[in-house]
């Protein structure tokens, strides 16, 4: 038992944790009947040379990476904590590309890694590429956007795209997030919200309130994926 926790500590351990995980997912993906609504969003944007910041809650992350419909890598934020590793691992099969960091409570951020995060990000986005967040991870609390994610919408000029997706047999983890475990032979819904392009010259009451603009659309296409799975939202 030891042996296998040690192991699993070493990065050949995390790697085969990780490759194990991402071919879990592809087997959800393959044995689930899938509903996808209002995907053409992303790739009109995609078409106009944009980039996107996408953002979709942290217990609902695990079937994300088989909802991106563009032929281009999306960078997507990991945290350097928990089970960040262990996501960074999966999602790199899923040719994505790890930016580790955080977007939580940017105000305190003022840690090397955060602000190189942050410049990553900016620069990815202003290359045309796509950027994914967790905008309640990775701490929490659940549902509960983040105004970093505001913040880089402002600087990037790149528009915010809320998506949920959901399987109607899951397993719900004993997390913070109460993180959703697809199981397979299931129903699946992908729900993408309209763009949300946030204004770079607000602050204070105006920042807050596009912040729950954004969090009250990401709650919405949640609440109809749930519906459209039989999963009461």
């Amino acid at each position: 038992m030891r042996l296998g926790k040690r192991f699993l500590g070493t990065s050949l351990g995390q790697a085969a944790l990780g490759f194990l995980a991402a071919q879990y997912v592809r087997l959800v993906k393959l044995t689930t009947k899938w509903r996808i609504i209002n995907d053409r969003v992303i790739l009109d944007l995609l078409d106009q040379g944009r980039g996107v910041i996408f953002v979709t809650w942290h217990g609902r992350l695990m079937m994300a990476p088989t909802a991106w419909p563009g032929t281009t890598p999306v960078h997507l934020l990991v945290s350097r904590h928990g089970d960040g590793e262990l996501i960074a691992r999966a999602m790199g099969h899923f040719n994505m590309i790890m930016v580790r960091g955080s977007t939580h409570r940017p105000e305190r951020e003022r840690d090397k890694g955060g602000s190189a995060a942050m410049r990553e990000m900016l620069a990815a986005l202003k290359q045309g590429h796509s950027i994914g967040i967790t905008p309640d991870g990775p701490r929490g609390p659940a549902m509960h956007l983040s105004a970093g994610v505001i913040a880089l919408a402002q600087l990037s000029g790149a528009p915010i795209v809320p998506f949920a997706v959901c399987t109607g047999r899951y397993h719900a983890l004993g997390t913070w997030d109460k993180f959703h475990f697809a199981l397979p032979f299931s129903k699946g819904a992908v729900v993408v919200g309209e763009p949300i392009d946030i204004e770079r010259r607000i602050d204070g009451p105006a920042r807050e309130a596009a912040r729950r603009q954004v969090e009250t659309a990401l709650m919405e296409v949640t609440e109809q994926a749930d519906r459209m799975t039989g999963t009461t939202p």
